[in-house]
């Protein structure tokens, strides 16, 4: 049999030319994976208990036994599935949990029918090890700043290199950023997302936005998080009306509930009558009234973050404008000067 297992370096340089054939169960491969790779499970979640119980209760070989069971029926499907992910490409990388017996089983299988199989020394736990270590490397970045409004998102996409943690969160961050339609992921598939970013932009200098830890309800780790906060600000000054007239366009047509939920999450911070207000513009179809309350509560909020900071990280760089391209120029002239 010529599988040959990999380490972790060696396993995600072939999977940019391969594909990845996650042998985990439904639910684990939900929970979270290895970007790109493929859900091609072994057991199915209730099949996966039943051998697990087995092994923990009875013996190594009774699990195998009922294992083998569950396998049999499905090794045909099981290679044709392979066939069509693999396409004329005959080699596949395989991994489960721990590089053990699903990952063996599989594996096996594949490359009995002829595929050439690659296996993941230690599995997802080491890919899971690789990840976390990822944060803890010392990376060059940037920080685009500016108050809630500037345009931020919209200029850093024209920044290169950049990688964009709102995206990667699904969450426009702040109590009125969850992107309608769509799930944010679970915070180890979060961190996945992210370590496979950063390595993308290994050799650069990254740009990033200027964000809390928390963006939604996923945490940017607290290893690369002290990073983002030791690095230099580019903090984009735009004027208030600017602002406001470009936060208006962008949150504005939400329905109403739905930005009155909003504002009841930061009613605490926000204060009653400030609360009160801002619902009562909004009822009111004066929409600009509300988001000069949230927008002056935002900046005041913003201002305390940028205190924690020291004077030197901060580079206030005046800008007329929200537009991104003009944010980009007006950046440019600055580190250029």
């Amino acid at each position: 049999m010529a599988i040959n297992k990999l380490s972790i370096e060696q396993f995600l340089y072939l999977a940019t030319k391969h594909p990845i054939l996650d042998v985990r169960s439904p639910g684990e491969y939900q929970q979270a994976h290895i970007p790109g790779a493929h859900s091609f499970p072994l057991f199915t979640d209730e099949e996966r208990k039943v051998v697990g119980t087995a092994y923990k209760q009875q013996s190594r070989e009774t699990a195998v036994k009922i294992g083998l069971d569950y396998f049999g029926v499905k090794m045909r499907p099981m290679v044709e599935q392979a066939e069509t992910i693999a396409r004329k490409d005959k080699t596949l990388l395989v991994h489960c949990w721990r590089g053990g017996m699903r990952s063996a089983g599989v594996a096996w299988l594949l490359d009995l029918y002829g595929f050439k199989v690659y296996t993941l020394a230690g599995g997802y736990k080491a890919y899971r090890q690789w990840v976390l270590k990822q944060f803890d490397k010392q990376w060059s970045l940037r920080i685009l700043g500016g108050y809630t409004g500037s345009g931020k998102t919209e200029a850093l996409q024209k920044l290169r290199p950049h990688i964009d943690l709102e995206s990667i969160a699904v969450h426009r961050g702040s109590a009125f950023g969850d992107v309608e339609g769509k799930t944010q992921p679970r915070q180890e598939m979060f961190e996945n997302l992210l370590a496979t970013e950063l390595v993308k932009q290994e050799a650069n200098t990254i740009w990033l936005e200027d964000e809390s830890q928390r963006i939604g309800l996923v945490n940017i780790p607290q290893p690369f998080w002290k990073q983002m906060r030791n690095a230099k600000v580019y903090f984009v000054d735009i004027p208030f009306e600017q602002r406001l007239e470009h936060i208006v366009k962008g949150y504005g047509k939400q329905q109403k509930p739905k930005l009155v939920n909003s504002i009841m999450r930061i009613q605490k911070r926000l204060g009653g009558l400030d609360t009160k207000n801002a619902v009562n513009c909004l009822l009111e179809d004066d929409i600009k009234g509300c988001f000069t309350i949230l927008l002056r509560y935002y900046d005041k909020q913003y201002r305390k973050a940028l205190q924690e900071r020291t004077a030197q990280q901060i580079q206030t760089i005046p800008c007329p404008t929200t537009d991104a391209a003009q944010i980009v120029t007006t950046l440019s002239e600055h580190l250029n000067n």
